[in-house]
């Protein structure tokens, strides 16, 4: 028998080998979730060891190490899945609105993940009579839930703040904190060193303490905290101008109050990194200005998946491939923020943007229905009354609403790209697509009265520009559904 012939019976007793645990797997789930229904422990370490200890008898020495070894594994993997198909996981805090935990938990490992809102004169009851085989914990929790545990790590204990509490296998709850590892991997993801830096955090509540300890643990040469009534305030920390780090950690420029920061940048010309923890907006406002000023930053996005990721590896007891960080950040990116399309007036936004509404499921936005819906007149009527100025002011208005949302399509005006403060509004959320036209001499003026009124040649010197330099991507057009089909690929949809 030939080495050929050898690896194909491996490989038929492998695909057997493979059918038989996806069997097992589901059968010791059921198992499991017959003894939860009912009350009794899943977990029987007497039983364990009994079978092992007969499954290990089949086999004569030293194979038998081998049996054991095996199905030790197989034992292991299988409490992982029944803690999947069988475990109950959440987040605890007062008011949760919409999150994307459920998501980032789900696709980290594909078990539930409940909202657990509770107010505070509830929180003892909770603490004390939930069946939750973990939970992670968000604001104003983070302190409060510590006199009810069991016990805690000596990360959390240090920090003193726990967002992750596992239930382990006695019942006990045990609070760890997954933070430190999320924003240790933000910082260590946007290459900015903190050795020997001074650093600055904003806010001195929630998450704020563990960004300490992180930045203790790299090394920070000096770290102050900035309070609303502290020595170091909201008044005076402008007297520390050469600070070199910044972190929010306040959320002040979350969503839906966009386009607010409690620091001037231009005011701190030492600055050489900037992290914001908010996630929504993906660009907080302190984030645009750090990016405007070429400052290594980032938002809280990163975040916010790897102390997720973290925390299901607590919850499941198990490793999950650090790969999956970065992939699931990328989802939550394409889910999270807006396709914002620009080009030149007539260049087919609007029809595009119908494709896409039907091929992503995605609301679309038509910047010029919006804008007739708030002057209550058409555009033309609208521009000969009162003028384009009065026009883009009132452009800017409807842009600014719709921007700060999330997963939108958002046909834009061509003449958007005319007012700057426009970018910084579509860039804090959104992938800006420049619908390229080859041919721009033959686009339609109906309805359009800058068009009508200036030479399509000017229009094109003026905003091509523009257009090129605030797009993320840019498509050459074909037609409506091409188009819509080329985005999609080109953002992973």
């Amino acid at each position: 028998m030939d080495i050929k012939e050898l690896r194909e019976q491996i490989n038929e007793i492998d695909e057997k080998l493979v059918e038989l645990f996806l069997k097992r797997m589901d059968i010791s789930s059921g198992v499991a979730a017959y003894k939860k229904e009912r009350g009794l422990p899943v977990f029987d370490a007497a039983r364990e060891r009994s079978h092992l200890q007969e499954l290990q008898e089949h086999a004569d020495p030293p194979m038998d190490e081998y049996v054991l070894e095996f199905f030790q594994d197989v034992m292991r993997l299988s409490r992982a899945h029944q803690k999947i198909r069988n475990g109950k996981f959440g987040l605890l805090g007062e008011k949760l609105g919409h999150s994307y935990s459920p998501q980032i938990h789900e696709m980290a490992a594909g078990y539930r993940y409940d909202l657990i809102e509770v107010e505070r004169d509830q929180l003892e009851q909770f603490m004390k009579g939930n069946d939750y085989d973990g939970f992670n914990v968000t604001i104003p929790y983070k302190k409060a839930v510590i006199p009810f545990l069991d016990e805690i790590t000596p990360q959390a204990e240090k920090i003193g703040s726990v967002n992750t509490v596992v239930r382990l296998k006695d019942g006990q709850l045990r609070g760890d904190n997954t933070d430190y590892t999320g924003f240790a991997y933000m910082v260590e993801r946007a290459g900015v060193p903190v050795k020997d830096k001074k650093c600055m955090i904003l806010g001195n509540g929630g998450v704020a303490p563990t960004i300490r300890a992180v930045l203790q643990d790299m090394g920070a040469a000096e770290i102050l905290t900035v309070s609303r009534k502290g020595e170091l305030n909201f008044g005076n920390f402008y007297d520390h101008d050469d600070v070199q780090i910044l972190v929010n950690a306040t959320p002040v420029g979350m969503y839906p109050n966009n386009g607010e920061s409690l620091a001037d940048l231009t005011r701190l010309p030492a600055l050489e990194g900037v992290f914001d923890v908010i996630y929504n907006p993906y660009r907080t406002q302190l984030i645009l200005d750090a990016e405007k000023r070429g400052i290594p930053c980032s938002g809280g996005l990163s975040m916010l998946v790897s102390q997720g990721i973290a925390a299901a590896e607590r919850f499941l007891d198990r490793k999950i491939p650090k790969e999956r960080v970065e992939e699931i950040i990328g989802k939550l990116e394409s889910q999270m923020m807006n396709i914002a399309l620009i080009a030149m007036p007539g260049a087919g936004k609007t029809s595009c943007g119908k494709k896409l509404e039907k091929l992503t499921g995605r609301k679309l936005v038509d910047m010029d229905a919006e804008i007739e819906k708030k002057i209550g007149c058409s555009i033309p009527e609208f521009f000969a009354e009162k003028g384009e100025d009065a026009f883009r002011k009132v452009e800017t208005e409807v842009l600014r609403e719709f921007s700060k949302k999330s997963g939108l399509i958002i046909a834009t005006g061509g003449g958007v790209v005319t007012r700057d403060e426009n970018y910084p509004l579509l860039h804090q959320n959104s992938h800006i697509v420049f619908l390229d036209r080859e041919d721009m001499t033959t686009l339609s003026k109906a309805g359009r009265p800058v068009s009508q009124s200036t030479p399509v040649e000017k229009l094109i010197r003026e905003r091509m520009p523009k257009y090129r330099g605030w797009s993320d991507i840019t498509i050459q057009c074909v037609n409506a559904y091409e188009n819509a089909k080329k985005i999609i690929k080109e953002l992973k949809l």
